[in-house]
């Protein structure tokens, strides 16, 4: 039988360091990646949750009794604050064929039966108009941007300052008729758009 030879290896201790030092980085790199993607979905599991709160404040702010608000205008500007801030599932089921059907039943009831038509049925169903008409400029791009967000911004805050002066100062709009229920209303307006731009910049 013959011999066989064995060739021996000549590692390198600095080489051999190098490489150890790779994987440490690797492994760093990867704890980080990590933890930025757990950290930016729940971000974003807290702008979705904060959408539906604002939402549901701004509807509860629509249905509370228009003299408590000082004119029209300061319940109105809730409409497109909703259509911007809308949970993405409620308004593609609005634009749908459900939203096209209900505004289409609200124009002939207008239409023909204005009379039995309620007074507060005309802002919802403005809402409804709005959503089922909006061109996809309004509806997919500023509704789902950065804009959008600071559209809604700007209406909460001149919401809570014009409800604060039609109360007589920020002290007074908690002790007023319904004082607590929408100056808190209005402030949960703000938490929204405010979390949503810090975490866009984020």
């Amino acid at each position: 039988m013959g011999k066989y030879g064995y060739l021996k290896m000549n590692t390198d201790p600095a080489a051999t360091e190098l490489i150890a030092s790779d994987f440490k980085e690797l492994g760093h790199a990867a704890k980080k990646l990590a933890n930025h993607a757990i950290m930016l979905g729940s971000l974003g599991l807290g702008t979705s949750i904060l959408k539906w709160i604002a939402f549901a404040a701004a509807v509860y702010l629509l249905i509370l009794d228009r003299t408590n608000w000082r004119t029209n205008m300061l319940t109105a500007l809730l409409i497109p604050y909703i259509f911007l801030s809308l949970p993405s599932l409620l308004f593609n089921f609005i634009s749908g064929e459900v939203g096209k059907w209900i505004a289409f039943i609200g124009v002939i009831l207008r239409l023909f039966f204005p009379r039995h038509v309620p007074e507060w049925g005309v802002l919802p169903g403005s809402l409804i108009l709005l959503i089922v008409v909006a061109p996809s400029l309004f509806a997919d791009t500023i509704r789902n941007n950065w804009i959008g967000v600071a559209i809604c911004l700007g209406i909460g805050c001149y919401l809570l300052q014009e409800h604060i002066r039609a109360s007589g100062g920020f002290r007074n709009s908690f002790t007023k008729s319904h004082g607590i229920s929408n100056t808190v209303g209005i402030i949960i307006l703000l938490v929204y758009p405010v979390w949503a731009l810090i975490t866009d910049i984020l």
